[in-house]
């Protein structure tokens, strides 16, 4: 029988040590504030805009909210982030992603002091990662580790394969997994023979987007499987990565979607915004 991992409930431990730490900081004259910028209207970042809203009042760290209109100019987008760099009662500054197409995505995370970049993609930030020297980790990853610390999962000398090489979860994942002495495989689109790596895996990640990509003849009896995918199926129902009903049996504990990465992604923001604020 399979250990379903329950990241709704180590989310709502992670952030009940956060609103603690916060109410700490509070009642020595510090209010930790995180900045959030949105531009243009797509739907998904205003869901997400809005969870973060609502998941910062929950643990006391004021949340400001910038949204800019759809035709904002590079310019425009720049000085705002200048001038929240600068300001010493914002701690975190966030830019939600994706952002329109007409603008430099890599301008503005650059743009984003290393200091308040909660996201952690600030090129600065990604090469302390690969030093094993952080102070923020990007949410996902980090939520990741957290799910496996709280479950006291093996991770040192077992073999983890990745499967998805992005920047804001393959890559790091990968580092996170490497300080912790797992082997580490990295696959992506253009690997060969996929299943006879990903069935090799004692811990495997799925983050390439794909519903249900996953199936229980490439997961090897007994793996911990992580599912990092949120995507809709053919009936509009959200899933993940990983095809659960086949691939649950065979694990030995798995992440339900939803329920299980994401709301720890949430959670290591706010993380990351108390430690901008210490």
């Amino acid at each position: 029988m399979y250990n379903l991992i329950d990241g709704k409930k180590v989310a709502a431990d992670v952030l009940d040590k956060v609103a603690h730490e916060a109410q700490e900081l509070k009642s020595q004259g510090k209010e930790v504030t995180l900045a959030v910028i949105i531009v243009g209207d797509d739907p998904a970042s205003r869901v997400y805009v809005n969870h973060k809203r609502k998941d910062c009042e929950k643990v006391g760290i004021r949340s400001l909210e910038y949204a800019l209109a759809e035709d904002t100019k590079q310019e425009e987008l720049m000085a705002l982030i200048n001038e929240l760099n600068g300001r010493e009662d914002v701690d975190g500054i966030l830019c939600q992603l994706p952002i329109p197409k007409h603008l430099d995505e890599k301008a503005v995370l650059k743009a984003i002091s290393p200091a308040k970049d909660v996201d952690a993609f600030h090129p600065t930030n990604v090469g302390y990662i690969m030093l094993g020297d952080y102070t923020f980790l990007p949410c996902t990853p980090a939520g990741v580790m957290e799910l496996l610390y709280a479950y006291d999962i093996p991770i040192e000398g077992k073999h983890c394969v990745v499967v998805g090489r992005s920047n804001i979860v393959g890559k790091p994942m990968s580092m996170l997994m490497l300080k912790e002495n797992a082997t580490v495989t990295v696959c992506h689109s253009r690997t060969r023979d996929l299943a006879s790596i990903t069935k090799q895996a004692d811990i495997l990640v799925a983050a390439v987007g794909r519903a249900k990509f996953i199936t229980a003849d490439m997961v090897k009896e007994g793996a911990v499987v992580i599912d990092v995918g949120m995507n809709r199926d053919e009936e509009g129902k959200l899933c993940g990565d990983v095809d659960f009903d086949s691939v649950a049996p065979k694990s030995s504990a798995i992440t339900p979607v939803p329920g299980g990465v994401g709301p720890m992604t949430r959670a290591m923001l706010l993380e990351n915004t108390i430690r901008a604020a210490t």
